[in-house]
């Protein structure tokens, strides 16, 4: 019965560390392609803009970058989750914050 326990935990902190590890590969990616979504568009505003007379300010400048953006959005969500800014972590410590502060005044 022991080396059963042991196996369990052995697989549950392997699962972990593989859980952890394609976490890291997917947030790697993501800031891979947030970099390069930065470098190619300012190349491409700036060949625009270099080769437009100083006309610049019209949608086709701007095209390649805000479609790629939405795409860069949808792998934001996908590596992130719905909850970008406001993460159950964020809630937490918000209560806390929240719970911290009544405690003080309470006694003020």
């Amino acid at each position: 019965m022991e080396q059963l326990k042991d196996f369990n935990t052995d697989y549950k902190k392997e699962d972990a560390y593989l859980r952890a590890q394609k976490r890291v590969k997917d947030l790697k990616g993501f800031y891979a392609h947030a970099l390069w979504y930065l470098v190619i568009n300012i190349i491409l505003i700036v060949l625009i803009g270099a080769n437009s007379n100083g006309n610049i300010w019209n949608f086709g400048t701007f095209a390649t970058a805000f479609f790629w953006g939405i795409g860069l959005a949808f792998h934001a969500l996908g590596v992130f989750g719905k909850n970008i800014f406001f993460s159950k972590n964020w809630e937490e410590r918000k209560i806390q914050e929240y719970m911290r502060k009544e405690e003080t005044e309470k006694y003020e």
